[in-house]
Parts: C-alpha cells; sequence; structure tokens
C-alpha cells in the first residue's frame, strides 16, 4: 500500500484475491478516477495468517482499538454520541473491529468457550472480543459490535465524508457463517426444516441457531475460506460503515439507512472509497461488522463474519469540493474501475420486517440514484443515461437480510475514458 501506516500495522491482507480482492487491492486508493486497473499476476500468498492482538504501547498514532468503552453493541452513534476520539481531516486511522459472531448470546456469549470448542488455540481468540463479551452492554435490538464514533475536525452538515479503504488485516485465521430462525432470504423455511435433525447437530450453537465455523488459509494463490469440500478467495470488506443520524432516538444497527451503517457492499474492499453524507458537526464515524467474504445477497444471514483490522483515511469535503454530487446526499462507492451508486428499498430504515416488495424498491432506488450521477455528474441527457443503464451497466443484490434490501450499480469507468 502507498500508505505507511497501512504498511507496517495490517498489511496481511493486500494479497486477498477475487474479482474484488486482487484487482482492488493491486490498484490501491491512489488508482480511484483513473482508468480501469491491470490484471496482473497474483502477488505471492501470506505465510500465514497471524491472530493480530489488541495493540500496545507500539500502536501507531490514531489507533482506535474495540475496548469495551470504545464499541456499542447492537445500536448505532447519534448526534449526542460521545467520540471515542477526535483526528483531523484527511488523517488516517488504524480500527480494530469485533465480529458478533461467537460473541452473541445464542453462542453463549462466551468466545473463548465458543471458539476453542471449535478447535481454535485459546490463545488464538481475540481478548477485546471476550472482553466485550463481559462488559460491553448489548443494549441494542442489533448483534452487530461497532467501533466508534471518530470526531473529524471540520466536517459538518452538507459535506460528504470520503472514507478510503487502505488495508484491512485478517485479525484471526477462521470466521462464522450463521443462519438464525425467522431471519435470511428464507425465513420460516431455513433453518426450521433442521430443527431436531442429528445428522445437522454439529452445526447447531448454543441457543438452536446454525452457526458454521469457517477456517480461513493461505492458499497457493491468495488467502482462502473452506466450507466442506469447497474453498473460495477471501474479499475482506468492512459491512457497517456509516456516520452519525441527525436524531436522539436509538438507531438498530441492522438496516442501512441515507446515513449508511450496514450497507454490505462487497465491493467496498481494499483500494475502495464510500461516499458518506454528514448529518452532524464532526460526522461522527463508525464501522463494524467486519466480513472476510460475502457473496451478492447474504442470502443465509449473514457473511464469512470475522474481525479485521482496517486502516482508513477520513476526508470531509464540503460542497462543491471534489466528490460526485450524488455523495451529498446518499452514501456512493467508488473503486478503481466502477462507480458504485447505492440503492436501498428504506432510506430511512424500517421498523419492523421486510415484504415481497423490498427488492424492487432497492432497484428502483439504485436505478434513480445511477441516473441522478451520470446526469449530473457525468453530463449525460437523461434519456441517453437510461438507455445507458440497460445496455452497460450491471445491478447487483447487496444483501436481502437486513430488512432494508439493498442493490448497488456498477458503472464501469473506462466507458466514460476515466
Amino acid at each position: 500500500m502507498s500508505d505507511s501506516v497501512g504498511e507496517q500495522w495490517s498489511s496481511t491482507l493486500t494479497g486477498a484475491l477475487g474479482r474484488r480482492g486482487f484487482l482492488l487491492a493491486a490498484a490501491g486508493v491512489a488508482a480511484l478516477g483513473t482508468a480501469a486497473c491491470s490484471t496482473a499476476a497474483p502477488v505471492a500468498a501470506p505465510a500465514g495468517i497471524p491472530v493480530l492482538q489488541p495493540l500496545a504501547g507500539s500502536a501507531p498514532p490514531n489507533y482506535v482499538p474495540a475496548t469495551p468503552t470504545n464499541v456499542l453493541w447492537g445500536r448505532l452513534p447519534t448526534r449526542g454520541s460521545r467520540p471515542v476520539t477526535t483526528v483531523d481531516n484527511g488523517a488516517t486511522v488504524v480500527v480494530d473491529t469485533i465480529s458478533h459472531e461467537g460473541v452473541l448470546e445464542d453462542q453463549g456469549k462466551d468466545p473463548v468457550a465458543y471458539f476453542t470448542g471449535q478447535g481454535v488455540a485459546a490463545g488464538d481468540v481475540l481478548t477485546d472480543a471476550a472482553a466485550v463479551a463481559r462488559q460491553t452492554p448489548h443494549d441494542g435490538p442489533g448483534p452487530h459490535v461497532i467501533t466508534g464514533p471518530i470526531a473529524v475536525r471540520g466536517a459538518e452538515p452538507g459535506h460528504t465524508l470520503a472514507v478510503d479503504v487502505l488495508d484491512l488485516a485478517l485479525r484471526v485465521p477462521y470466521g462464522v457463517v450463521s443462519n438464525r430462525h425467522g431471519k435470511g432470504a428464507l425465513p420460516g423455511e431455513l433453518p426450521e426444516q433442521w430443527d431436531g435433525r442429528p445428522e445437522f447437530s454439529r452445526w447447531f450453537n448454543a441457543g438452536g441457531e446454525v452457526s458454521v465455523f469457517t477456517p480461513a488459509s493461505a492458499g497457493p494463490t491468495g488467502l482462502v475460506g473452506s466450507l466442506g469440500p469447497a474453498t473460495f478467495p477471501l474479499a475482506p470488506f468492512l459491512g457497517v460503515m456509516g456516520v452519525a443520524r441527525d436524531t436522539d432516538a436509538l438507531v438498530d444497527s441492522v438496516p442501512p439507512t441515507d446515513a449508511g451503517g450496514n450497507l454490505d457492499v462487497n465491493d467496498l474492499v481494499v483500494g475502495s472509497r464510500l461516499y458518506l453524507p454528514v448529518r452532524v458537526p464532526g460526522a461522527l464515524f463508525f464501522t463494524g461488522d467486519p466480513h472476510m467474504a460475502q457473496g451478492d445477497g447474504e442470502v443465509a444471514l449473514t457473511a464469512m463474519e470475522g474481525s479485521l483490522r482496517a486502516t482508513l483515511r477520513l476526508t470531509s469535503i464540503p460542497p462543491g469540493g471534489p466528490a460526485p454530487r450524488a455523495a451529498f446526499t446518499f452514501p456512493f462507492g467508488e473503486t478503481p474501475t466502477h462507480w458504485v451508486p447505492i440503492g436501498l428499498s428504506d432510506p430511512d430504515g424500517p421498523e419492523g420486517g421486510g415484504n415481497q416488495t423490498s427488492l424492487d424498491l432497492a432497484m428502483r432506488d439504485a436505478v434513480r440514484r445511477a441516473l441522478a450521477f451520470l446526469v449530473g455528474d457525468r453530463g449525460m441527457a437523461a434519456p441517453v443515461a437510461y438507455a445507458y443503464l440497460s445496455a452497460a451497466a450491471d445491478f447487483q443484490v447487496s444483501q436481502v437480510v437486513d430488512r432494508t434490501t439493498g442493490v448497488h450499480a456498477l458503472i464501469r469507468k473506462a466507458d466514460f475514458g476515466a
């Protein structure tokens, strides 16, 4: 990576492969706004996956550990939240994130017991995860452990916060994929059909839900996860990145909103940028829900969830600054090769469950936001922009499991000579 802090403290994952992992890691954040990145030969796989416990005296500047006092569990920061730290505009931060998998009540709320039961050595269980399980109140309706908020000096409502993902390092060589009753793409069908079946008992957790332990390893071409006979490339990203909403009401960590949060856009890997419209002074950025790999849709309920150490650059951009116009009103992604307008079925966040029309609503929202970008930022006539989206853009299902459904567009920069 071009960022020295990222190189020093979290370089484990820059060799991660796959359509998203390798291409974006190879290009890096410096390539944003340039032509499509090269498809050069894969870099050598790392020798192993070390366990990244919390840093102590040798921590880099702007290191944010996931201590019990630095995290929220199940809810998101709001306008009155106390920042855990304040950084200069444009600063690089190193943020530890903790996966909720292995920490939740249905898994025993004891990550040491849960993961040693899966064959993990006790010393390879994160000490901060164990501390959060013991000390942090689970006082929100969602499952996620959220690190932050981080205040950015000079960030004001009307700005957009550019979050550059400089590096994402696996903190442990394992993750978990879970499916819980009444949730996922097939609520009421799975895992309900597996209840009481002894041949599946090895995957039932302490609460009777289904959690599948998933090892990570260094394969011949990069880092991979293993599920049964299948191995697949890891492409880590942060499922939750957001800024505080301008409210004092409790904000559930599950549904994504117009301030970001649980977007689950799996293109936001190393080398990407996410723009978040600032709602409150200081922006109050937060992150969590770390993923090691996720397919489009995230159908079971969770991705391959696993703790990550993130190196991020936080830059607040005022109106008229170097950012897409669309990024000042709604979350907007960018990779070295694509612009990524993000659509949601309910940008305000639902209070209850979704419905059969939620995917249609998310798709329509994504198309409208893609049109707004092409017309407002690329200068296309609206009929031509709509025709282009039909002829050349891809629309992918971000996730269907977070009550607010997500669809994001992929618009190739190369089509516009960028």
